[in-house]
């Protein structure tokens, strides 16, 4: 009887391979290892083993796996199921969610190795001179690899030389598939044996009489022993003796020290000794509240005002469930969040934390993902952003998601397009687990579930410690300009109200939601305005760097110094980014420090960490910032936040723009005055008297839920319709709007259900390629699998369709 395996490629194939295996191999593989098969012509590609029968395919002939990778599976049942659940839900490829599940240093591919026959004689004389440099590389090294000879030959494209060698039967090709994984090795010492008796030890003394480097360091070797009672490692050796590592290799050399490595984890956390704390009355009574929510819902809501202390509450939550012996997960929009929650979880429960996201090295991301797998002590706790969701559970207990209305855990691209909220419930629900859900401002949707009794809900009204929330001012910035009480951005309420707080040694945060200097440049002449060539899009204006760049792709130019429609000098900036206000406030506060935090200065590894902790230590005065400020930091001696302009945020095209606004206010304003001394925000508007403004002012959450569920459901949106948006991509304007008709009468007809589109987007070209999009409202009543059903058919035969088949059609399920 054949055996066969059924597997996932990390490409994006809509559809699993099944692959030949023997018997004995088929004893030993089990769902989830990792399998090197081989793909299209002579690649192999890591696979992941989700099925083992004995079914042949039908349309095409099985090859046999190349080898397998794994001793034990690496990925669990569950795990599977979930993934199997994403793709189908957000109607993407399984090979989608593989591949972005995985660290990549997992997703092994295979590398060309070259060798020569070794049992032909080869006539020279039939070689070219680029053949002949090749043979005569082999006849010193039995393999090379495709970069070695790129380097021999000196070009990029050396397989037409390697096909002729092929040919004249000279050479061999082979796929080799190697780990990239390579665990970190401490290098520690131990005295040999032979110098463990007290003789013995008296004579090495006498011996080393004439090297007192040598003598010195044996001596600080014992105390540390003493000391210590652990491995000594050569660098904590050379540190406490003043000494150097070629001492170290003398004593080696004499056969007095052996070295030995130990493989180590690459992150480690230490406990801290006075972290305990205790929780206020609010506290204790909303996680009493919670557990008692959780017997009867599987998801509660807590709605607690910012500053009201929810991490304190999540903490011990969470130490709740550690002595149950399960693993928690706890989820965050921002990886600069991270920074302050692992510092204060770490201080509390030490090395049982782990962190997981895409700013740590692949390395430490296998780490992680094998801690997890094995259920170690070292990972009972993991703090991610929303890739940690694919993490290896096999005993979740809770899951907990700060932040939860951010509307960056939902993934744009690329697939596949989940949002991390929704797919953390699906994975909590198939382990049997609870969540809890935390916000100050909760989306309108988690609001919904809770008001239709699908969701628990506990409220914490008040800021821990009795703080008061912050008193916000408008300032009418139309009625500044009028009178000429405006200072660049800034108006002289807000100058003022700096000067105060600066005055008393105390912080300030302003909020302006655009990276840059500004958002464009304009001709006074003629008002041209400079565009990206291959985006509809105008170029963003840096002066630090004095160039136009595009955000959408990296596009760039120096700043022009006439007009290049009508070569006028006189040009002006219009609007302006967060560059531009720390330039105004390098003038109008020269003696104090200003940090900038958004995605062009947090771009390293440790680029987060650093504003963060110089903020945190009193060495930055004023922080400016994007939505970054906005979710859930702590400062102590900020007693002031200044909102730039918040009509830009209130005028998207967007049904969520006044939800997001409002939230965007909320939480801004909530990094004021977090301690004793009592916060201002000042928000400056051209509309003081918009209903969005009044709300955040009056800190009114449900009159903007009502306000706002009323217009959802007046005009057909979440959450009463479901949405699936689908983007079209095409070169060529007139075939995309031919292809883009096709598909929204064949939807209109099939469905029967409210269509928009197709439409072209506000930017309606990026990177050479038109777009349409076309918006699916889908109605509660309809059943939402078999509507999905339907649009993937359309989607298959719109594929089917010669003159549209090069048309790019992305799925978004649940755009928002």
């Amino acid at each position: 009887m054949l055996h066969f395996v059924e597997v996932v490629l990390p490409l994006a194939l809509n559809k699993t391979f099944t692959y030949l295996v023997s018997e004995a191999e088929f004893q030993y593989i089990k769902k989830g290892m990792r399998v090197a098969v081989p793909f299209g012509k002579n690649k192999v590609y890591t696979a992941l083993v989700i099925d083992l029968h004995q079914n042949e395919p039908l349309l095409y002939k099985a090859k046999e796996i190349h080898q397998i990778l794994d001793e034990a599976p690496l990925v669990n049942e569950k795990q599977i199921e979930h993934w199997m659940w994403v793709a189908s839900y957000y109607m993407c490829a399984i090979g989608d969610v593989f591949k972005m599940a995985l660290p990549s240093g997992f997703l092994l591919e295979s590398e060309t190795i070259i060798s020569s026959k070794t049992d032909l004689a080869v006539d020279e004389k039939e070689l070219d001179d680029e053949e002949f440099l090749i043979y005569q590389a082999l006849q010193q090294q039995s393999s090379l690899k495709v970069e070695d000879i790129v380097a021999i030959l000196g070009k990029k494209n050396v397989f037409p030389v390697l096909n002729r060698m092929l040919t004249k039967n000279v050479l061999i090709l082979q796929e080799e598939v190697t780990e990239k994984y390579k665990p970190k090795l401490t290098r520690y010492i131990r005295l040999h044996s032979e110098f463990l008796q007290q003789e013995q030890l008296a004579e090495l003394l006498e011996l080393l009489s004439r090297a007192p480097k040598q003598r010195e360091l044996v001596l600080q070797y014992f105390q540390l022993q003493v000391t210590d009672k652990k491995p000594i490692s050569v660098k904590k050796l050379t540190e406490a003796a003043g000494s150097t590592a070629t001492v170290v290799k003398s004593l080696v050399d004499k056969n007095i020290f052996e070295e030995y490595y130990l493989s180590e984890d690459r992150v480690h956390f230490e406990k801290s000794e006075n972290a305990g704390f205790e929780l206020s009355l609010p506290q204790q009574n909303a996680l009493d509240a919670i557990q008692e929510s959780f017997q009867q819902n599987a998801v509660t809501l807590l709605h607690g005002v910012t500053a009201s202390g929810k991490t304190e509450v999540y903490i011990k939550l969470i130490e709740a469930y550690l002595h149950q012996e399960k693993q928690v997960l706890y989820l965050l929009p921002e990886i600069a969040l991270t920074v302050q929650l692992v510092s204060r979880l770490t201080a509390y429960f030490g090395n049982q934390v782990a962190v997981y996201h895409s700013k740590y090295t692949n390395n430490e991301r296998i780490e992680v993902w094998q801690q997890v797998l094995q259920g170690s002590e070292k990972a009972k706790i993991v703090i991610g952003a929303r890739s940690a969701l694919f993490l290896p559970f096999s005993n979740l207990g809770l899951i907990v998601i700060d932040e939860e209305h951010e509307q960056t855990y939902k993934q744009f691209d690329p697939a596949p397009r989940y949002h991390a909220r929704d797919a953390a419930i699906v994975l909590a629900s198939a382990h049997g687990a609870k969540v809890l859900l935390g916000s100050a401002t909760p989306s309108l949707e988690t609001y919904n579930n809770v008001q239709s009794n699908k969701y628990g809900l506990v409220n914490l009204t008040e800021r821990y410690g009795k703080v008061f929330l912050p008193e916000i001012y408008l300032v009418d910035i139309k009625d500044k300009y009028k009178r000429k009480r405006m200072k660049g951005h800034f108006s002289d309420t807000l100058i003022e109200a700096m000067a105060e707080v600066l005055a008393l040694g105390e912080q300030v945060i302003l909020f302006q939601n655009r990276r840059g200097y500004s958002p464009f440049v304009e001709c006074l002449t003629c008002g041209h305005v400079p565009q990206c060539p291959s985006c509809d899009v105008s170029l963003t204006y840096y002066k630090y760097k004095n160039q136009l760049r595009c955000h959408y792709c990296g596009y760039t130019i120096a700043n022009p110094t006439h007009c290049h429609a009508c070569q006028s000098v006189d040009l002006s900036t219009k609007g302006f980014g967060t560059e531009q206000i720390e330039m105004e406030l390098k003038e109008l506060f020269p003696d104090k420090t200003i940090g900038r935090m958004d995605q062009d200065t947090t771009r390293g590894k440790f680029g987060y960490e650093k504003i963060i902790d110089a903020f945190k230590e009193r060495e930055t005065d004023i922080l400016v910032g994007t939505q970054m400020l906005a979710k859930g930091l702590h400062f102590d001696n900020v007693t002031l936040v200044g909102i730039m302009n918040a009509d830009n945020m209130l005028n998207q095209p967007d049904f969520r723009s006044h939800e997001r606004a409002f939230q965007m206010m909320t939480q801004v304003a909530g990094r004021a005055g977090r301690s004793e001394k009592k916060g201002k925000v000042m928000i400056q508007t051209y509309n003081p008297y918009h209903n969005i403004i009044r709300q955040v002012t009056e800190h009114d959450y449900n009159s903007m839920y009502k306000e706002q569920i009323y217009e959802r459901h007046n005009f057909k949106y979440p959450p009463f319709y479901r949405l699936i948006k689908l983007t079209l991509k095409h070169r060529d304007y007139d075939r995309l709007k031919e292809g883009s008709m096709w598909m929204y009468n064949v939807l209109t007809q099939s469905l029967q259900i409210p269509i928009l589109g197709p439409e072209e987007p506000a930017i309606s070209r990026i990177r050479n390629e038109y777009i349409r999009t076309i918006l699916i409202k889908i109605p509660q009543k309809n059943h939402l699998g078999n509507t999905k059903k339907t649009i993937q058919k359309i989607l298959n035969s719109f594929e089917a369709v010669a003159q549209y088949r090069a048309i790019k059609v992305t799925v978004n399920v649940d755009n928002y």
